[in-house]
């Protein structure tokens, strides 16, 4: 939304993006958990990524504009359902995500409160472990990810299962994301907005499954994503200018005027 209608206190429009392939059981939750939210979203943007099942018509069926995107990957689909979004204010979350019936405005709403923020990222627990594992599960699994990527960021990151970020802020740096490769969507796109823009961490919990940290082979991938999407943005900025650029953002800003103006 724009940073005027913020101040005025005016609600947003707000879009749903959810990047789907081969979930269908999963999205037709998601989707109907989404329709007993508080706050009722503008739009639902599922991006079905060369689904073999029924996916994209669970979508269709919940009323969600589908998105068709051919080249399989989430940085891809994600990065279509964003293009393809319309409201002021772009929510993400996954197929397999539980959000409660308050989740949706108490995730705008820092956004709506403060319109220096770019972004807003939040918290979750794993639905599918024992219930005395879920909580410190998720505490570790976040834990290590908010920590040791702010380390390499310079700002707090996002988490794709759980984050909220304004349209305006997209259009800007959508030309930066590294949406043809294999990276972590989330963390690629945090690295994108920072280090001169504002991410906050939010209290604000889902439910997720934590099948994506199962087996060995699973827990190799996402290691080379992690080291793809840290070696392709590292090359653009490394990690003591974005510390830099952070906490003096006058240098970030001559650096900028600089590579546009160089000197003949």
């Amino acid at each position: 939304m724009s940073r005027r209608s913020a101040v005025q206190g005016v609600a947003p429009s707000v879009s749903v993006v959810i990047p789907v392939r081969d979930d269908a059981a999963a999205l037709d939750r998601c989707l109907r958990l989404l329709a007993l939210q508080t706050m009722t979203p503008s739009e639902v943007v599922v991006v079905d990524n060369a689904s073999s099942d029924d996916s994209a018509a669970v979508a269709a069926a919940h009323g969600a504009h589908v998105v068709t995107e051919h080249r399989v990957g989430i940085p891809s689909a994600a990065a279509a359902g964003y293009d393809r979004a319309t409201g002021e204010i772009v929510v993400r979350c996954d197929a397999d995500t539980r959000p409660g019936p308050r989740w949706l405005s108490q995730l705008v709403g820092p956004l709506v409160r403060d319109p220096r923020l770019d972004a807003v990222s939040g918290l979750g627990s794993f639905y599918d472990l024992p219930h005395g594992l879920r909580t410190a599960a998720a505490v570790a699994y976040l834990g290590a990810y908010y920590g040791l990527t702010h380390l390499a960021l310079g700002h707090t990151a996002l988490w794709g299962s759980n984050m909220a970020f304004r349209r305006q802020t997209w259009l800007d740096i959508r030309a930066d994301v590294h949406r043809h490769a294999d990276v972590h969507d989330d963390m690629d796109l945090a690295f994108v907005v920072g280090p001169t823009r504002r991410i906050r961490l939010v209290r604000v919990a889902v439910g997720v499954s934590a099948r994506s940290l199962s087996g060995r082979a699973q827990r190799r991938r996402r290691m080379q994503r992690a080291r793809t999407t840290l070696r392709l943005n590292w090359t653009v900025l490394p990690p003591w200018l974005r510390w830099r650029d952070r906490y003096h953002p006058r240098a970030a800003q001559i650096r900028s005027w600089v590579t546009r103006n160089p000197v003949r």
